[in-house]
């Protein structure tokens, strides 16, 4: 890269067809001149070596990525801080605090998720020579390259009309232990939230087909017990089971799964591969719920790796009816703005795609509720809690009735503290998990 080069790798917005191409944030520190870094960025996630030596070809124009934006924020004396990246001679010398927006062809990757990673996050960008730290924090994409994404199957609709549930949050309780117990006892716990109020009892992320609760029984019992607590309380109960395996399983354990009663699907949408999770979107027969193993991996760190919001878009991208997320409060470690730049993700308008039923989860009980209702300030959301039902004083039935009594409170614009002075299974939820106060 020299400088008679940067002029190819820069772009005014409305010199482009913004049809042909996805727009891409990064938040980058540099070594030395911005705008070539920029410009290499550029060039090595998209044409790299450009020409063949003593031809006369350049593919920038019709492949090469552009810079549309790029503001530098400040300097500092050195990285954030340090990766092997930032050691050695090459390294010395301050960095420059960059943002950059840059325009890239998506015909060079087509609408495959596998290859616009490997351009968008792959080796050429985050193998930049004097870049050594980069973080993709927000991915647009035009309409013409979502229509080739068929998207959720179900989305927020579909759900509230499986369950019947259409004018509050959707009640979601995570069968604890979470590696599982037998069969039968397994399934009497999700029987015993759902006649509490719960609308979908689901298995724990880190329960698979483990030899002592094997899916093949656990749904088996778990779609009776449905069945069960269908017959007791008059209304549409979920069973959500964890189907994540090999990818060459996959197809096989929803068949299963659903044959046995199943009406819903846990899968770990990054452990097993998001093609992985669009591909058993295309076959599945029910709502598809991805969780987030792997996501703070990513995305944690504030100067490197993939913003979460990127991630939950390339999840509904995939065809993810419900997406569950790192939620507020300690537990998750996570700014209360990513979480709802996340749940945004999930319902703002991408182009023909259904909205993916966001669930923020971490710690929740009926006390943290109201705080859940107010931030994503709509109905639209999964709350998702595990102890808070299933290690509830009274019971998975009390721990379930709790969460519909604090909504009961907030729907009547009551303080759960009074609400509870006549509901006994609110009182000891706050008893037992938030105190008075």
């Amino acid at each position: 890269m020299t400088p008679a080069d940067l002029p190819s790798f820069f772009a005014r917005r409305e010199d482009l067809n913004g049809a042909d191409f996805i727009e891409l944030d990064y938040a980058f520190e540099c070594y030395g001149d911005p705008r070539m870094a920029a410009a290499h960025l550029c060039s090595e996630q998209s044409t790299a070596q450009w020409h063949r030596v003593g031809i006369d070809e350049d593919y920038r124009p019709r492949f090469g990525a552009k810079v549309l934006d790029l503001q530098i924020e400040g300097h500092r004396p050195a990285p954030s801080y340090a990766t092997g990246a930032t050691t050695g001679a090459a390294a010395a010398g301050e960095v420059s605090v960059c943002r950059v927006t840059i325009a890239h062809p998506h015909g060079n990757f087509g609408p495959r998720i596998p290859n616009l990673l490997s351009a968008v996050v792959g080796e050429g960008v985050f193998f930049v020579p004097g870049i050594p730290l980069i973080k993709l924090l927000d991915l647009r994409m035009p309409d013409g390259f979502l229509s080739a994404f068929p998207g959720p199957r179900f989305g927020i609709e579909g759900i509230r009309d499986l369950l019947g549930v259409h004018d509050r949050p959707i009640f979601f309780g995570v069968i604890k232990p979470n590696i599982g117990l037998p069969p039968e006892p397994f399934a009497e716990l999700a029987y015993e939230g759902w006649v509490g109020g719960l609308d979908v009892a689901k298995d724990d992320e880190m329960l698979a087909d483990a030899p002592w609760c094997p899916l093949a029984e656990r749904s088996a019992q778990l779609g009776a017990a449905r069945r069960r607590a269908e017959a007791a309380t008059g209304v549409t109960k979920g069973y959500m089971a964890n189907v994540t395996d090999e990818v060459d399983r996959l197809i096989e354990l929803h068949d299963l799964a659903v044959a046995n009663g199943a009406n819903m699907l846990l899968i770990n949408a990054l452990p097993v591969g998001l093609s992985a999770v669009r591909m058993l979107s295309r076959h599945t027969r029910v709502p598809l719920v991805g969780h987030f193993p792997m996501i703070a991996a990513l995305s944690r760190l504030p100067g490197y790796g993939i913003h979460t919001r990127v991630i939950t878009k390339l999840q509904r991208l995939a065809g993810l009816d419900a997406i569950v997320m790192p939620g507020f409060g300690g537990r998750m470690g996570m700014d209360e703005t990513e979480v709802l730049e996340s749940v945004a993700a999930c319902t703002d308008p991408l182009g023909q795609l259904a909205r993916s039923l966001p669930i923020p989860g971490g710690s929740d009980w009926a006390g943290t509720l109201e705080g859940v209702y107010r931030r994503v300030g709509s109905i639209d959301f999964g709350f998702i809690p595990g102890r808070g039902v299933f290690g509830h004083p009274m019971g998975p039935t009390g721990g379930a009735v709790s969460l519909r009594q604090a909504w009961d409170a907030i729907a009547q614009g009551v303080q759960i503290d009074e609400y509870a002075q006549t509901h006994p299974e609110l009182s000891a939820a706050i008893d037992a998990f938030g105190g008075r106060g």
